[in-house]
């Protein structure tokens, strides 16, 4: 691969990320001009919703490092055969996953929110049911463009990323704004754009990507063999995501007992560092491509100095994001019509995670997907699990509710578990290991 090739593979995902991320910075605004209760349940949810659609994106993971190295090593009927199988598996799993949250929805929200006021614990309870309904549908839209991306088709995974979050911010727009549904509104809008988005993906695949050659049928044939490649890939990372948003999860719990104020400035803060990281995480799916392709190539050396490039470019673009978007924190932050009292807090937050972030952002979310695509997922998935309960959630509980400094001790603690899972990181790709695996 030359580096037009990447490019043209980056870009587009840039620009979807930069979609998601702007779509779900005015969503939070949207639901926030509903009041503090609105956006805190709904922030409380979606740190579940994390939790549980993590699960069936990494299974999709699975499915795009598999498609990449068929893909690489030009074998085009295991690429479709892949693809079909990573749909399957994907909308399997978050079905399951739906009806078992769905089933035990009021005793998850009693033992993780139990502490929050009637009133949120209300809408929670309405949002997360709308939710679990739309996990199937956003799982068809993830699988299909996870294997888009691994054939290298990411104009046609941005499009059908954006058809989806677009209609989303629409009918937040109707519903929201103008007929002042508020949180019921929210959860009518996710399940109308996933599902819609969900059919448009099935109809781009089997009618309008010819070079697949896949049909209705093929989603119901898999074979075991490409079922245990995926999961190869897939269920060491689903159980890292959920250890690791697991460990989020709980830290939300820690936030949740600091009152309704804390969890609506923890929600403003993490949505704009989102913002922050957009370059940067467009870098981490797009080197799953190239690394993975370069793999089903065998061809080492490429990877390790494309490697090493993203690993650059990804400091560079945080630090250029910072640099730029730092200096325009009061008008971003009007956005969301925030409390006086927490505005102080929430750029506090945000200036020490733009300045952690530049060393230490890269080595500990854009390695890791390389190292992933090359077949090294167990590995990664216990790192990441590791440092994430002994450092952010142990450390962050010491800092933050223990010595009593809040939001800024569970914040700190998190910027130091990504040094600690960075160093990992960088130690195994010094090494040979993590290429050492046979994916195909």
């Amino acid at each position: 691969m030359d580096y037009r090739q990447i490019l043209a593979l980056f870009f587009p995902i840039l620009i979807d990320q930069a979609f998601i991320v702007g779509l779900n910075l005015l969503n939070t605004a949207m639901i926030s001009s509903s009041g503090v209760t609105a956006v805190s349940a709904v922030n409380m949810v979606d740190s579940l919703n994390v939790f549980m659609i993590n699960v069936f994106v990494a299974i999709a993971t699975g499915g795009t490092v598999v498609v990449a190295q068929y893909k690489g090593s030009g074998n085009p009927l295991m690429v479709s055969r892949a693809t079909a199988s990573s749909i399957t598996s994907v909308a399997s799993v978050a079905l399951f996953v739906g009806l078992l949250i769905m089933l035990l929805h009021n005793q998850v929200l009693t033992l993780l929110f139990g502490s929050a006021s009637p009133e949120v614990l209300s809408d929670a309870r309405i949002y997360l049911t709308g939710s679990c309904i739309s996990y199937v549908g956003l799982a068809i839209v993830q699988a299909v463009c996870g294997s888009l991306r691994g054939i290298g088709k990411t104009r046609a995974s941005l499009f059908l990323s954006l058809s989806m979050n677009l209609l989303y911010v629409l009918l937040n727009i109707v519903l929201i704004n103008f007929l002042h549904m508020g949180v019921l509104g929210m959860t009518l809008a996710v399940n109308i754009a996933r599902f819609a988005g969900a059919a448009l993906a099935l109809v781009y695949l089997f009618k309008w990507e010819a070079t697949l050659h896949l049909h209705i049928r093929d989603l119901f044939h898999i074979p075991l063999s490409m079922l245990r490649k995926i999961m190869f890939i897939g269920v060491p990372f689903a159980m890292e995501q959920m250890f690791f948003n697991g460990g989020k999860l709980l830290t939300q719990v820690f936030i949740v007992g600091m009152g309704t104020h804390a969890i609506a400035a923890n929600a403003i803060a993490s949505t704009l560092a989102m913002v922050f990281q957009v370059p940067a995480a467009a870098l981490s799916l797009t080197i799953v491509t190239v690394v993975g392709q370069c793999m089903g190539r065998g061809n080492i050396d490429d990877a390790r100095k494309f490697i090493k490039s993203f690993l650059w470019l990804g400091a560079g673009a945080l630090a250029l994001v910072g640099v730029i978007l730092m200096p325009m924190y009061h008008p971003l932050i009007s956005i969301f019509n925030p409390p006086a009292d927490i505005v102080g807090d929430i750029f506090w937050l945000l200036l020490l995670t733009t300045v952690v972030q530049v060393p230490l952002w890269s080595i500990s979310f854009i390695l890791p997907a390389a190292l992933r695509a090359a077949g090294d997922s167990k590995f990664t998935s216990i790192t990441s699990m590791l440092t994430m309960w002994l450092f952010r959630i142990s450390f962050g509980y010491v800092l933050g509710v223990t010595l009593g400094y809040g939001l800024y001790g569970v914040w700190v603690a998190m910027c130091f578990e990504w040094g600690v899972r960075g160093a990992v990181f960088m130690w195994r790709f010094r090494g040979t290991k993590w290429y050492a695996h046979r994916l195909i």
